[in-house]
């Protein structure tokens, strides 16, 4: 009689729980990522935004378990298909990348090896998690994904090597070689960064073309909320190492209820506003993830820390749901402070 496999477990394939990661240097410990806690479905992307030095992509290196163990801690939990991957050892940790979980790398010219052929690069990553394939079945799986993810000639680009396709091309070849052994879930590390606009939208279009076929969870990484407002189904808005605010995109991008969310909507342009109007940027500098301020870590930059009471000053803020189901925010402003704030900015800035 035939042992029926293990059923899928419900829920998340992705569940983050209180993740720490902590880096020992001379200066002293980086509390790089400090109590992060979110969950992806498959078939769902969550868009991960902050400025450089927020914490997004070592939260997302920790998924794949990608840091140093001899240089970095990392505390909490990642349950990826309902399997913790914290503390595994090296060799459980490299089965599931790749199979289960894999990465687009920001740089592509750098992750791509220069001395050997993209297709052979995507054919060695088949062959590893399928130890059985052979050279031409490997080759035909590598052809088959250059081919899906729009590379023209996939046959004779097989032998191309990365310095012979363009930043788009090598992009897109970067993705095939993720999605060569169909993982469950894919983070894409600032996949369109270098691009130009008109890439870069092929680009998202490719990746949600993708998602609906293989039914992915996706976490995208990104400065970028034009980005995130074309893809990303739920928002982690990510500052000082730690989540300032978490839910759906209509709720993140629109109902935000942040100060530094206000700030990073303004820094960009809108097609709803005034286009002779200057953006505003975010005063100051994001802080030393070694000697982060007492409090609220956004309060040295934030125009409202003076209307708490002294609180931003002195008490970490919770990530605490608000009136809309599944909308959390860090901050000691009252609710009803904030959507006054907020609507009162909306009216100065013109925006209907």
């Amino acid at each position: 009689m035939a042992i029926p496999a293990p059923a899928a477990p419900r829920g998340p394939y992705l569940r983050v729980a209180d993740l720490r990661v902590r880096f020992s240097t001379s200066d002293g410990v980086v509390r790089a990522v400090d109590g992060v806690s979110f969950e992806v479905e498959r078939g769902r992307t969550l868009g991960i935004v902050g400025e450089s030095g927020s914490g997004k992509s070592v939260t997302s290196l920790a998924v794949l378990g990608l840091h140093d163990p001899k240089r970095t801690a990392v505390s909490g939990r990642i349950l990826v298909g309902g399997r913790d991957v914290v503390g595994l050892d090296e060799e459980s940790i490299r089965r599931l990348r790749g199979r289960d979980m894999a990465m687009i790398f920001q740089d592509p010219l750098s992750a791509l090896h220069p001395y050997y052929s993209v297709g052979r690069q995507i054919a060695e990553a088949y062959r590893i998690h399928h130890p059985g394939a052979g050279r031409a079945e490997s080759r035909t799986r590598a052809v088959e994904m250059l081919d899906r993810v729009g590379i023209p000639q996939p046959a004779k680009r097989y032998d191309q090597y990365p310095h012979e396709f363009s930043g788009g091309m090598r992009q897109r070849a970067m993705i095939a070689m993720a999605l060569v052994n169909d993982p469950d879930l894919l983070i894409a590390d600032e996949p369109t960064t270098a691009l130009d606009v008109t890439v870069q939208a092929q680009i998202l279009d490719l990746l949600s073309d993708l998602q609906a076929e293989f039914h992915s969870a996706i976490v995208l990484i990104t400065h970028d909320l034009g980005v995130v407002g074309q893809v990303a189904d739920d928002v982690l808005v990510m500052y000082g190492g730690r989540a300032v605010e978490y839910g759906s995109a209509e709720q993140v991008l629109r109902r935000p209820q942040h100060p530094y969310t206000w700030g990073l909507l303004s820094s960009v342009p809108s097609l709803h506003g005034d286009a002779a109007a200057d953006l505003v940027p975010i005063p100051g500098s994001p802080p030393s993830m070694i000697n982060l301020p007492a409090g609220c870590a956004f309060h040295p930059r934030c125009r409202y820390a003076d209307r708490t009471r002294d609180r931003a000053y002195h008490d970490v803020p919770e990530l605490r749901q608000v009136r809309e189901r599944g909308h959390l925010v860090a901050c000691h402003l009252p609710e009803d402070l904030r959507l006054r704030i907020h609507a009162e900015e909306i009216a100065d800035a013109g925006v209907a």
